[in-house]
């Protein structure tokens, strides 16, 4: 039986499609297994490096610079793997695989009347995100398409238990124009856990919204943008759990690559709950605490 041989190419877009594919949190470690197998640096070191940068973006990796979080995401990519942070007025390259800041310069930015609203919205959110996330960060960005002037807010918490064999992130991005009137606000809520212990299970949900805001002035704007971001995350929030408390074994056996064991043993969940101070549910239980995406699968 013969066997083909990739090329390089073929190689490099099976191994960068593979790093990509990685759930949050789990970049590193699907990168050092594919070490294992692929067994060549030069190679892994450039796509790890390609395939990071993309992590980043697409799932809003938190830094810390200057005592300030900031978060990746491709509304502030510079081009040449470059990111820029509006607070500390930086630009820099992230190394996703050492975890460190490379290539930092100063870069300057124009101070009117729309960077002026960033802060204030960005105060505001801050607020919020204090208030219903146990580790959350937040960033607002300025953004202009044809002369036109947008905000983007970013929202993310995560808890990555890899030792415990959960990861879970949730994250959200609000989009509106800078109008003198009424803005609509575009937004979308995105939650992302994998689970593998025993068995391989990944669970996406998101939720895209459309909303209007009337606007006075900059701090009203920025108090009802802060409501309405709390309002939608909160009824998203709601229905999760709703919808997952609703599955039942069959729904779940159809889901799951193989089947799981069913005992159909009477199992005293009170005295369980008591022990361990924990909220959790008797079939599969997703639990999500102060809005951080805290997965505790029970099966």
């Amino acid at each position: 039986m013969s066997r083909s041989v990739l090329s390089k190419k073929e190689k490099e877009r099976t191994i960068r499609r593979l790093l990509i594919q990685a759930p949050p949190g789990e970049f590193v470690n699907a990168f050092d297994d594919l070490c294992l197998l692929i067994r060549d640096e030069k190679l892994m070191h450039h796509q790890g490096e390609c395939a990071g940068h993309q992590h980043c973006q697409k799932y809003s990796v938190p830094l810390c610079i200057d005592g300030n979080p900031v978060l990746l995401s491709h509304h502030n990519v510079m081009g040449d793997f470059r990111f820029f942070d509006y607070q500390s007025k930086l630009s820099f390259k992230f190394d996703l695989l050492q975890n460190q800041l490379k290539d930092i310069q100063t870069h300057g930015i124009i101070r009117n009347e729309t960077e002026y609203l960033r802060n204030v919205v960005l105060c505001a959110l801050k607020l919020y995100v204090n208030d219903h996330y146990p580790s959350g960060n937040c960033n607002v960005l300025r953004k202009s398409v044809k002369n036109k002037e947008f905000l983007i807010a970013c929202i993310e918490d995560h808890s990555y238990e890899t030792g415990n064999f959960w990861n879970g992130l949730w994250k959200s991005k609000w989009i509106f124009q800078i109008n003198p009137f009424l803005t609509q606000v575009t937004g979308r809520i995105f939650v992302q856990a994998h689970f593998f212990k025993c068995v391989n299970l990944h669970i996406k949900i998101s939720k895209d919204l459309k909303e209007s805001l009337e606007v006075v002035n900059q701090a009203q704007l920025a108090l009802s943008f802060a409501r309405l971001v709390e309002e939608q995350e909160n009824k998203f929030q709601a229905a999760v759990l709703e919808e997952l408390q609703e599955l039942s074994n069959e729904a779940l056996r159809k889901i799951l690559r193989r089947d799981l064991p069913v005992t159909r043993t009477l199992i005293d969940w009170q005295r369980i709950l008591s022990d361990l101070n924990l909220v959790m549910y008797p079939k599969l239980g997703y639990v999500i605490y102060s809005r951080s995406v805290l997965c505790n699968w029970i099966i």
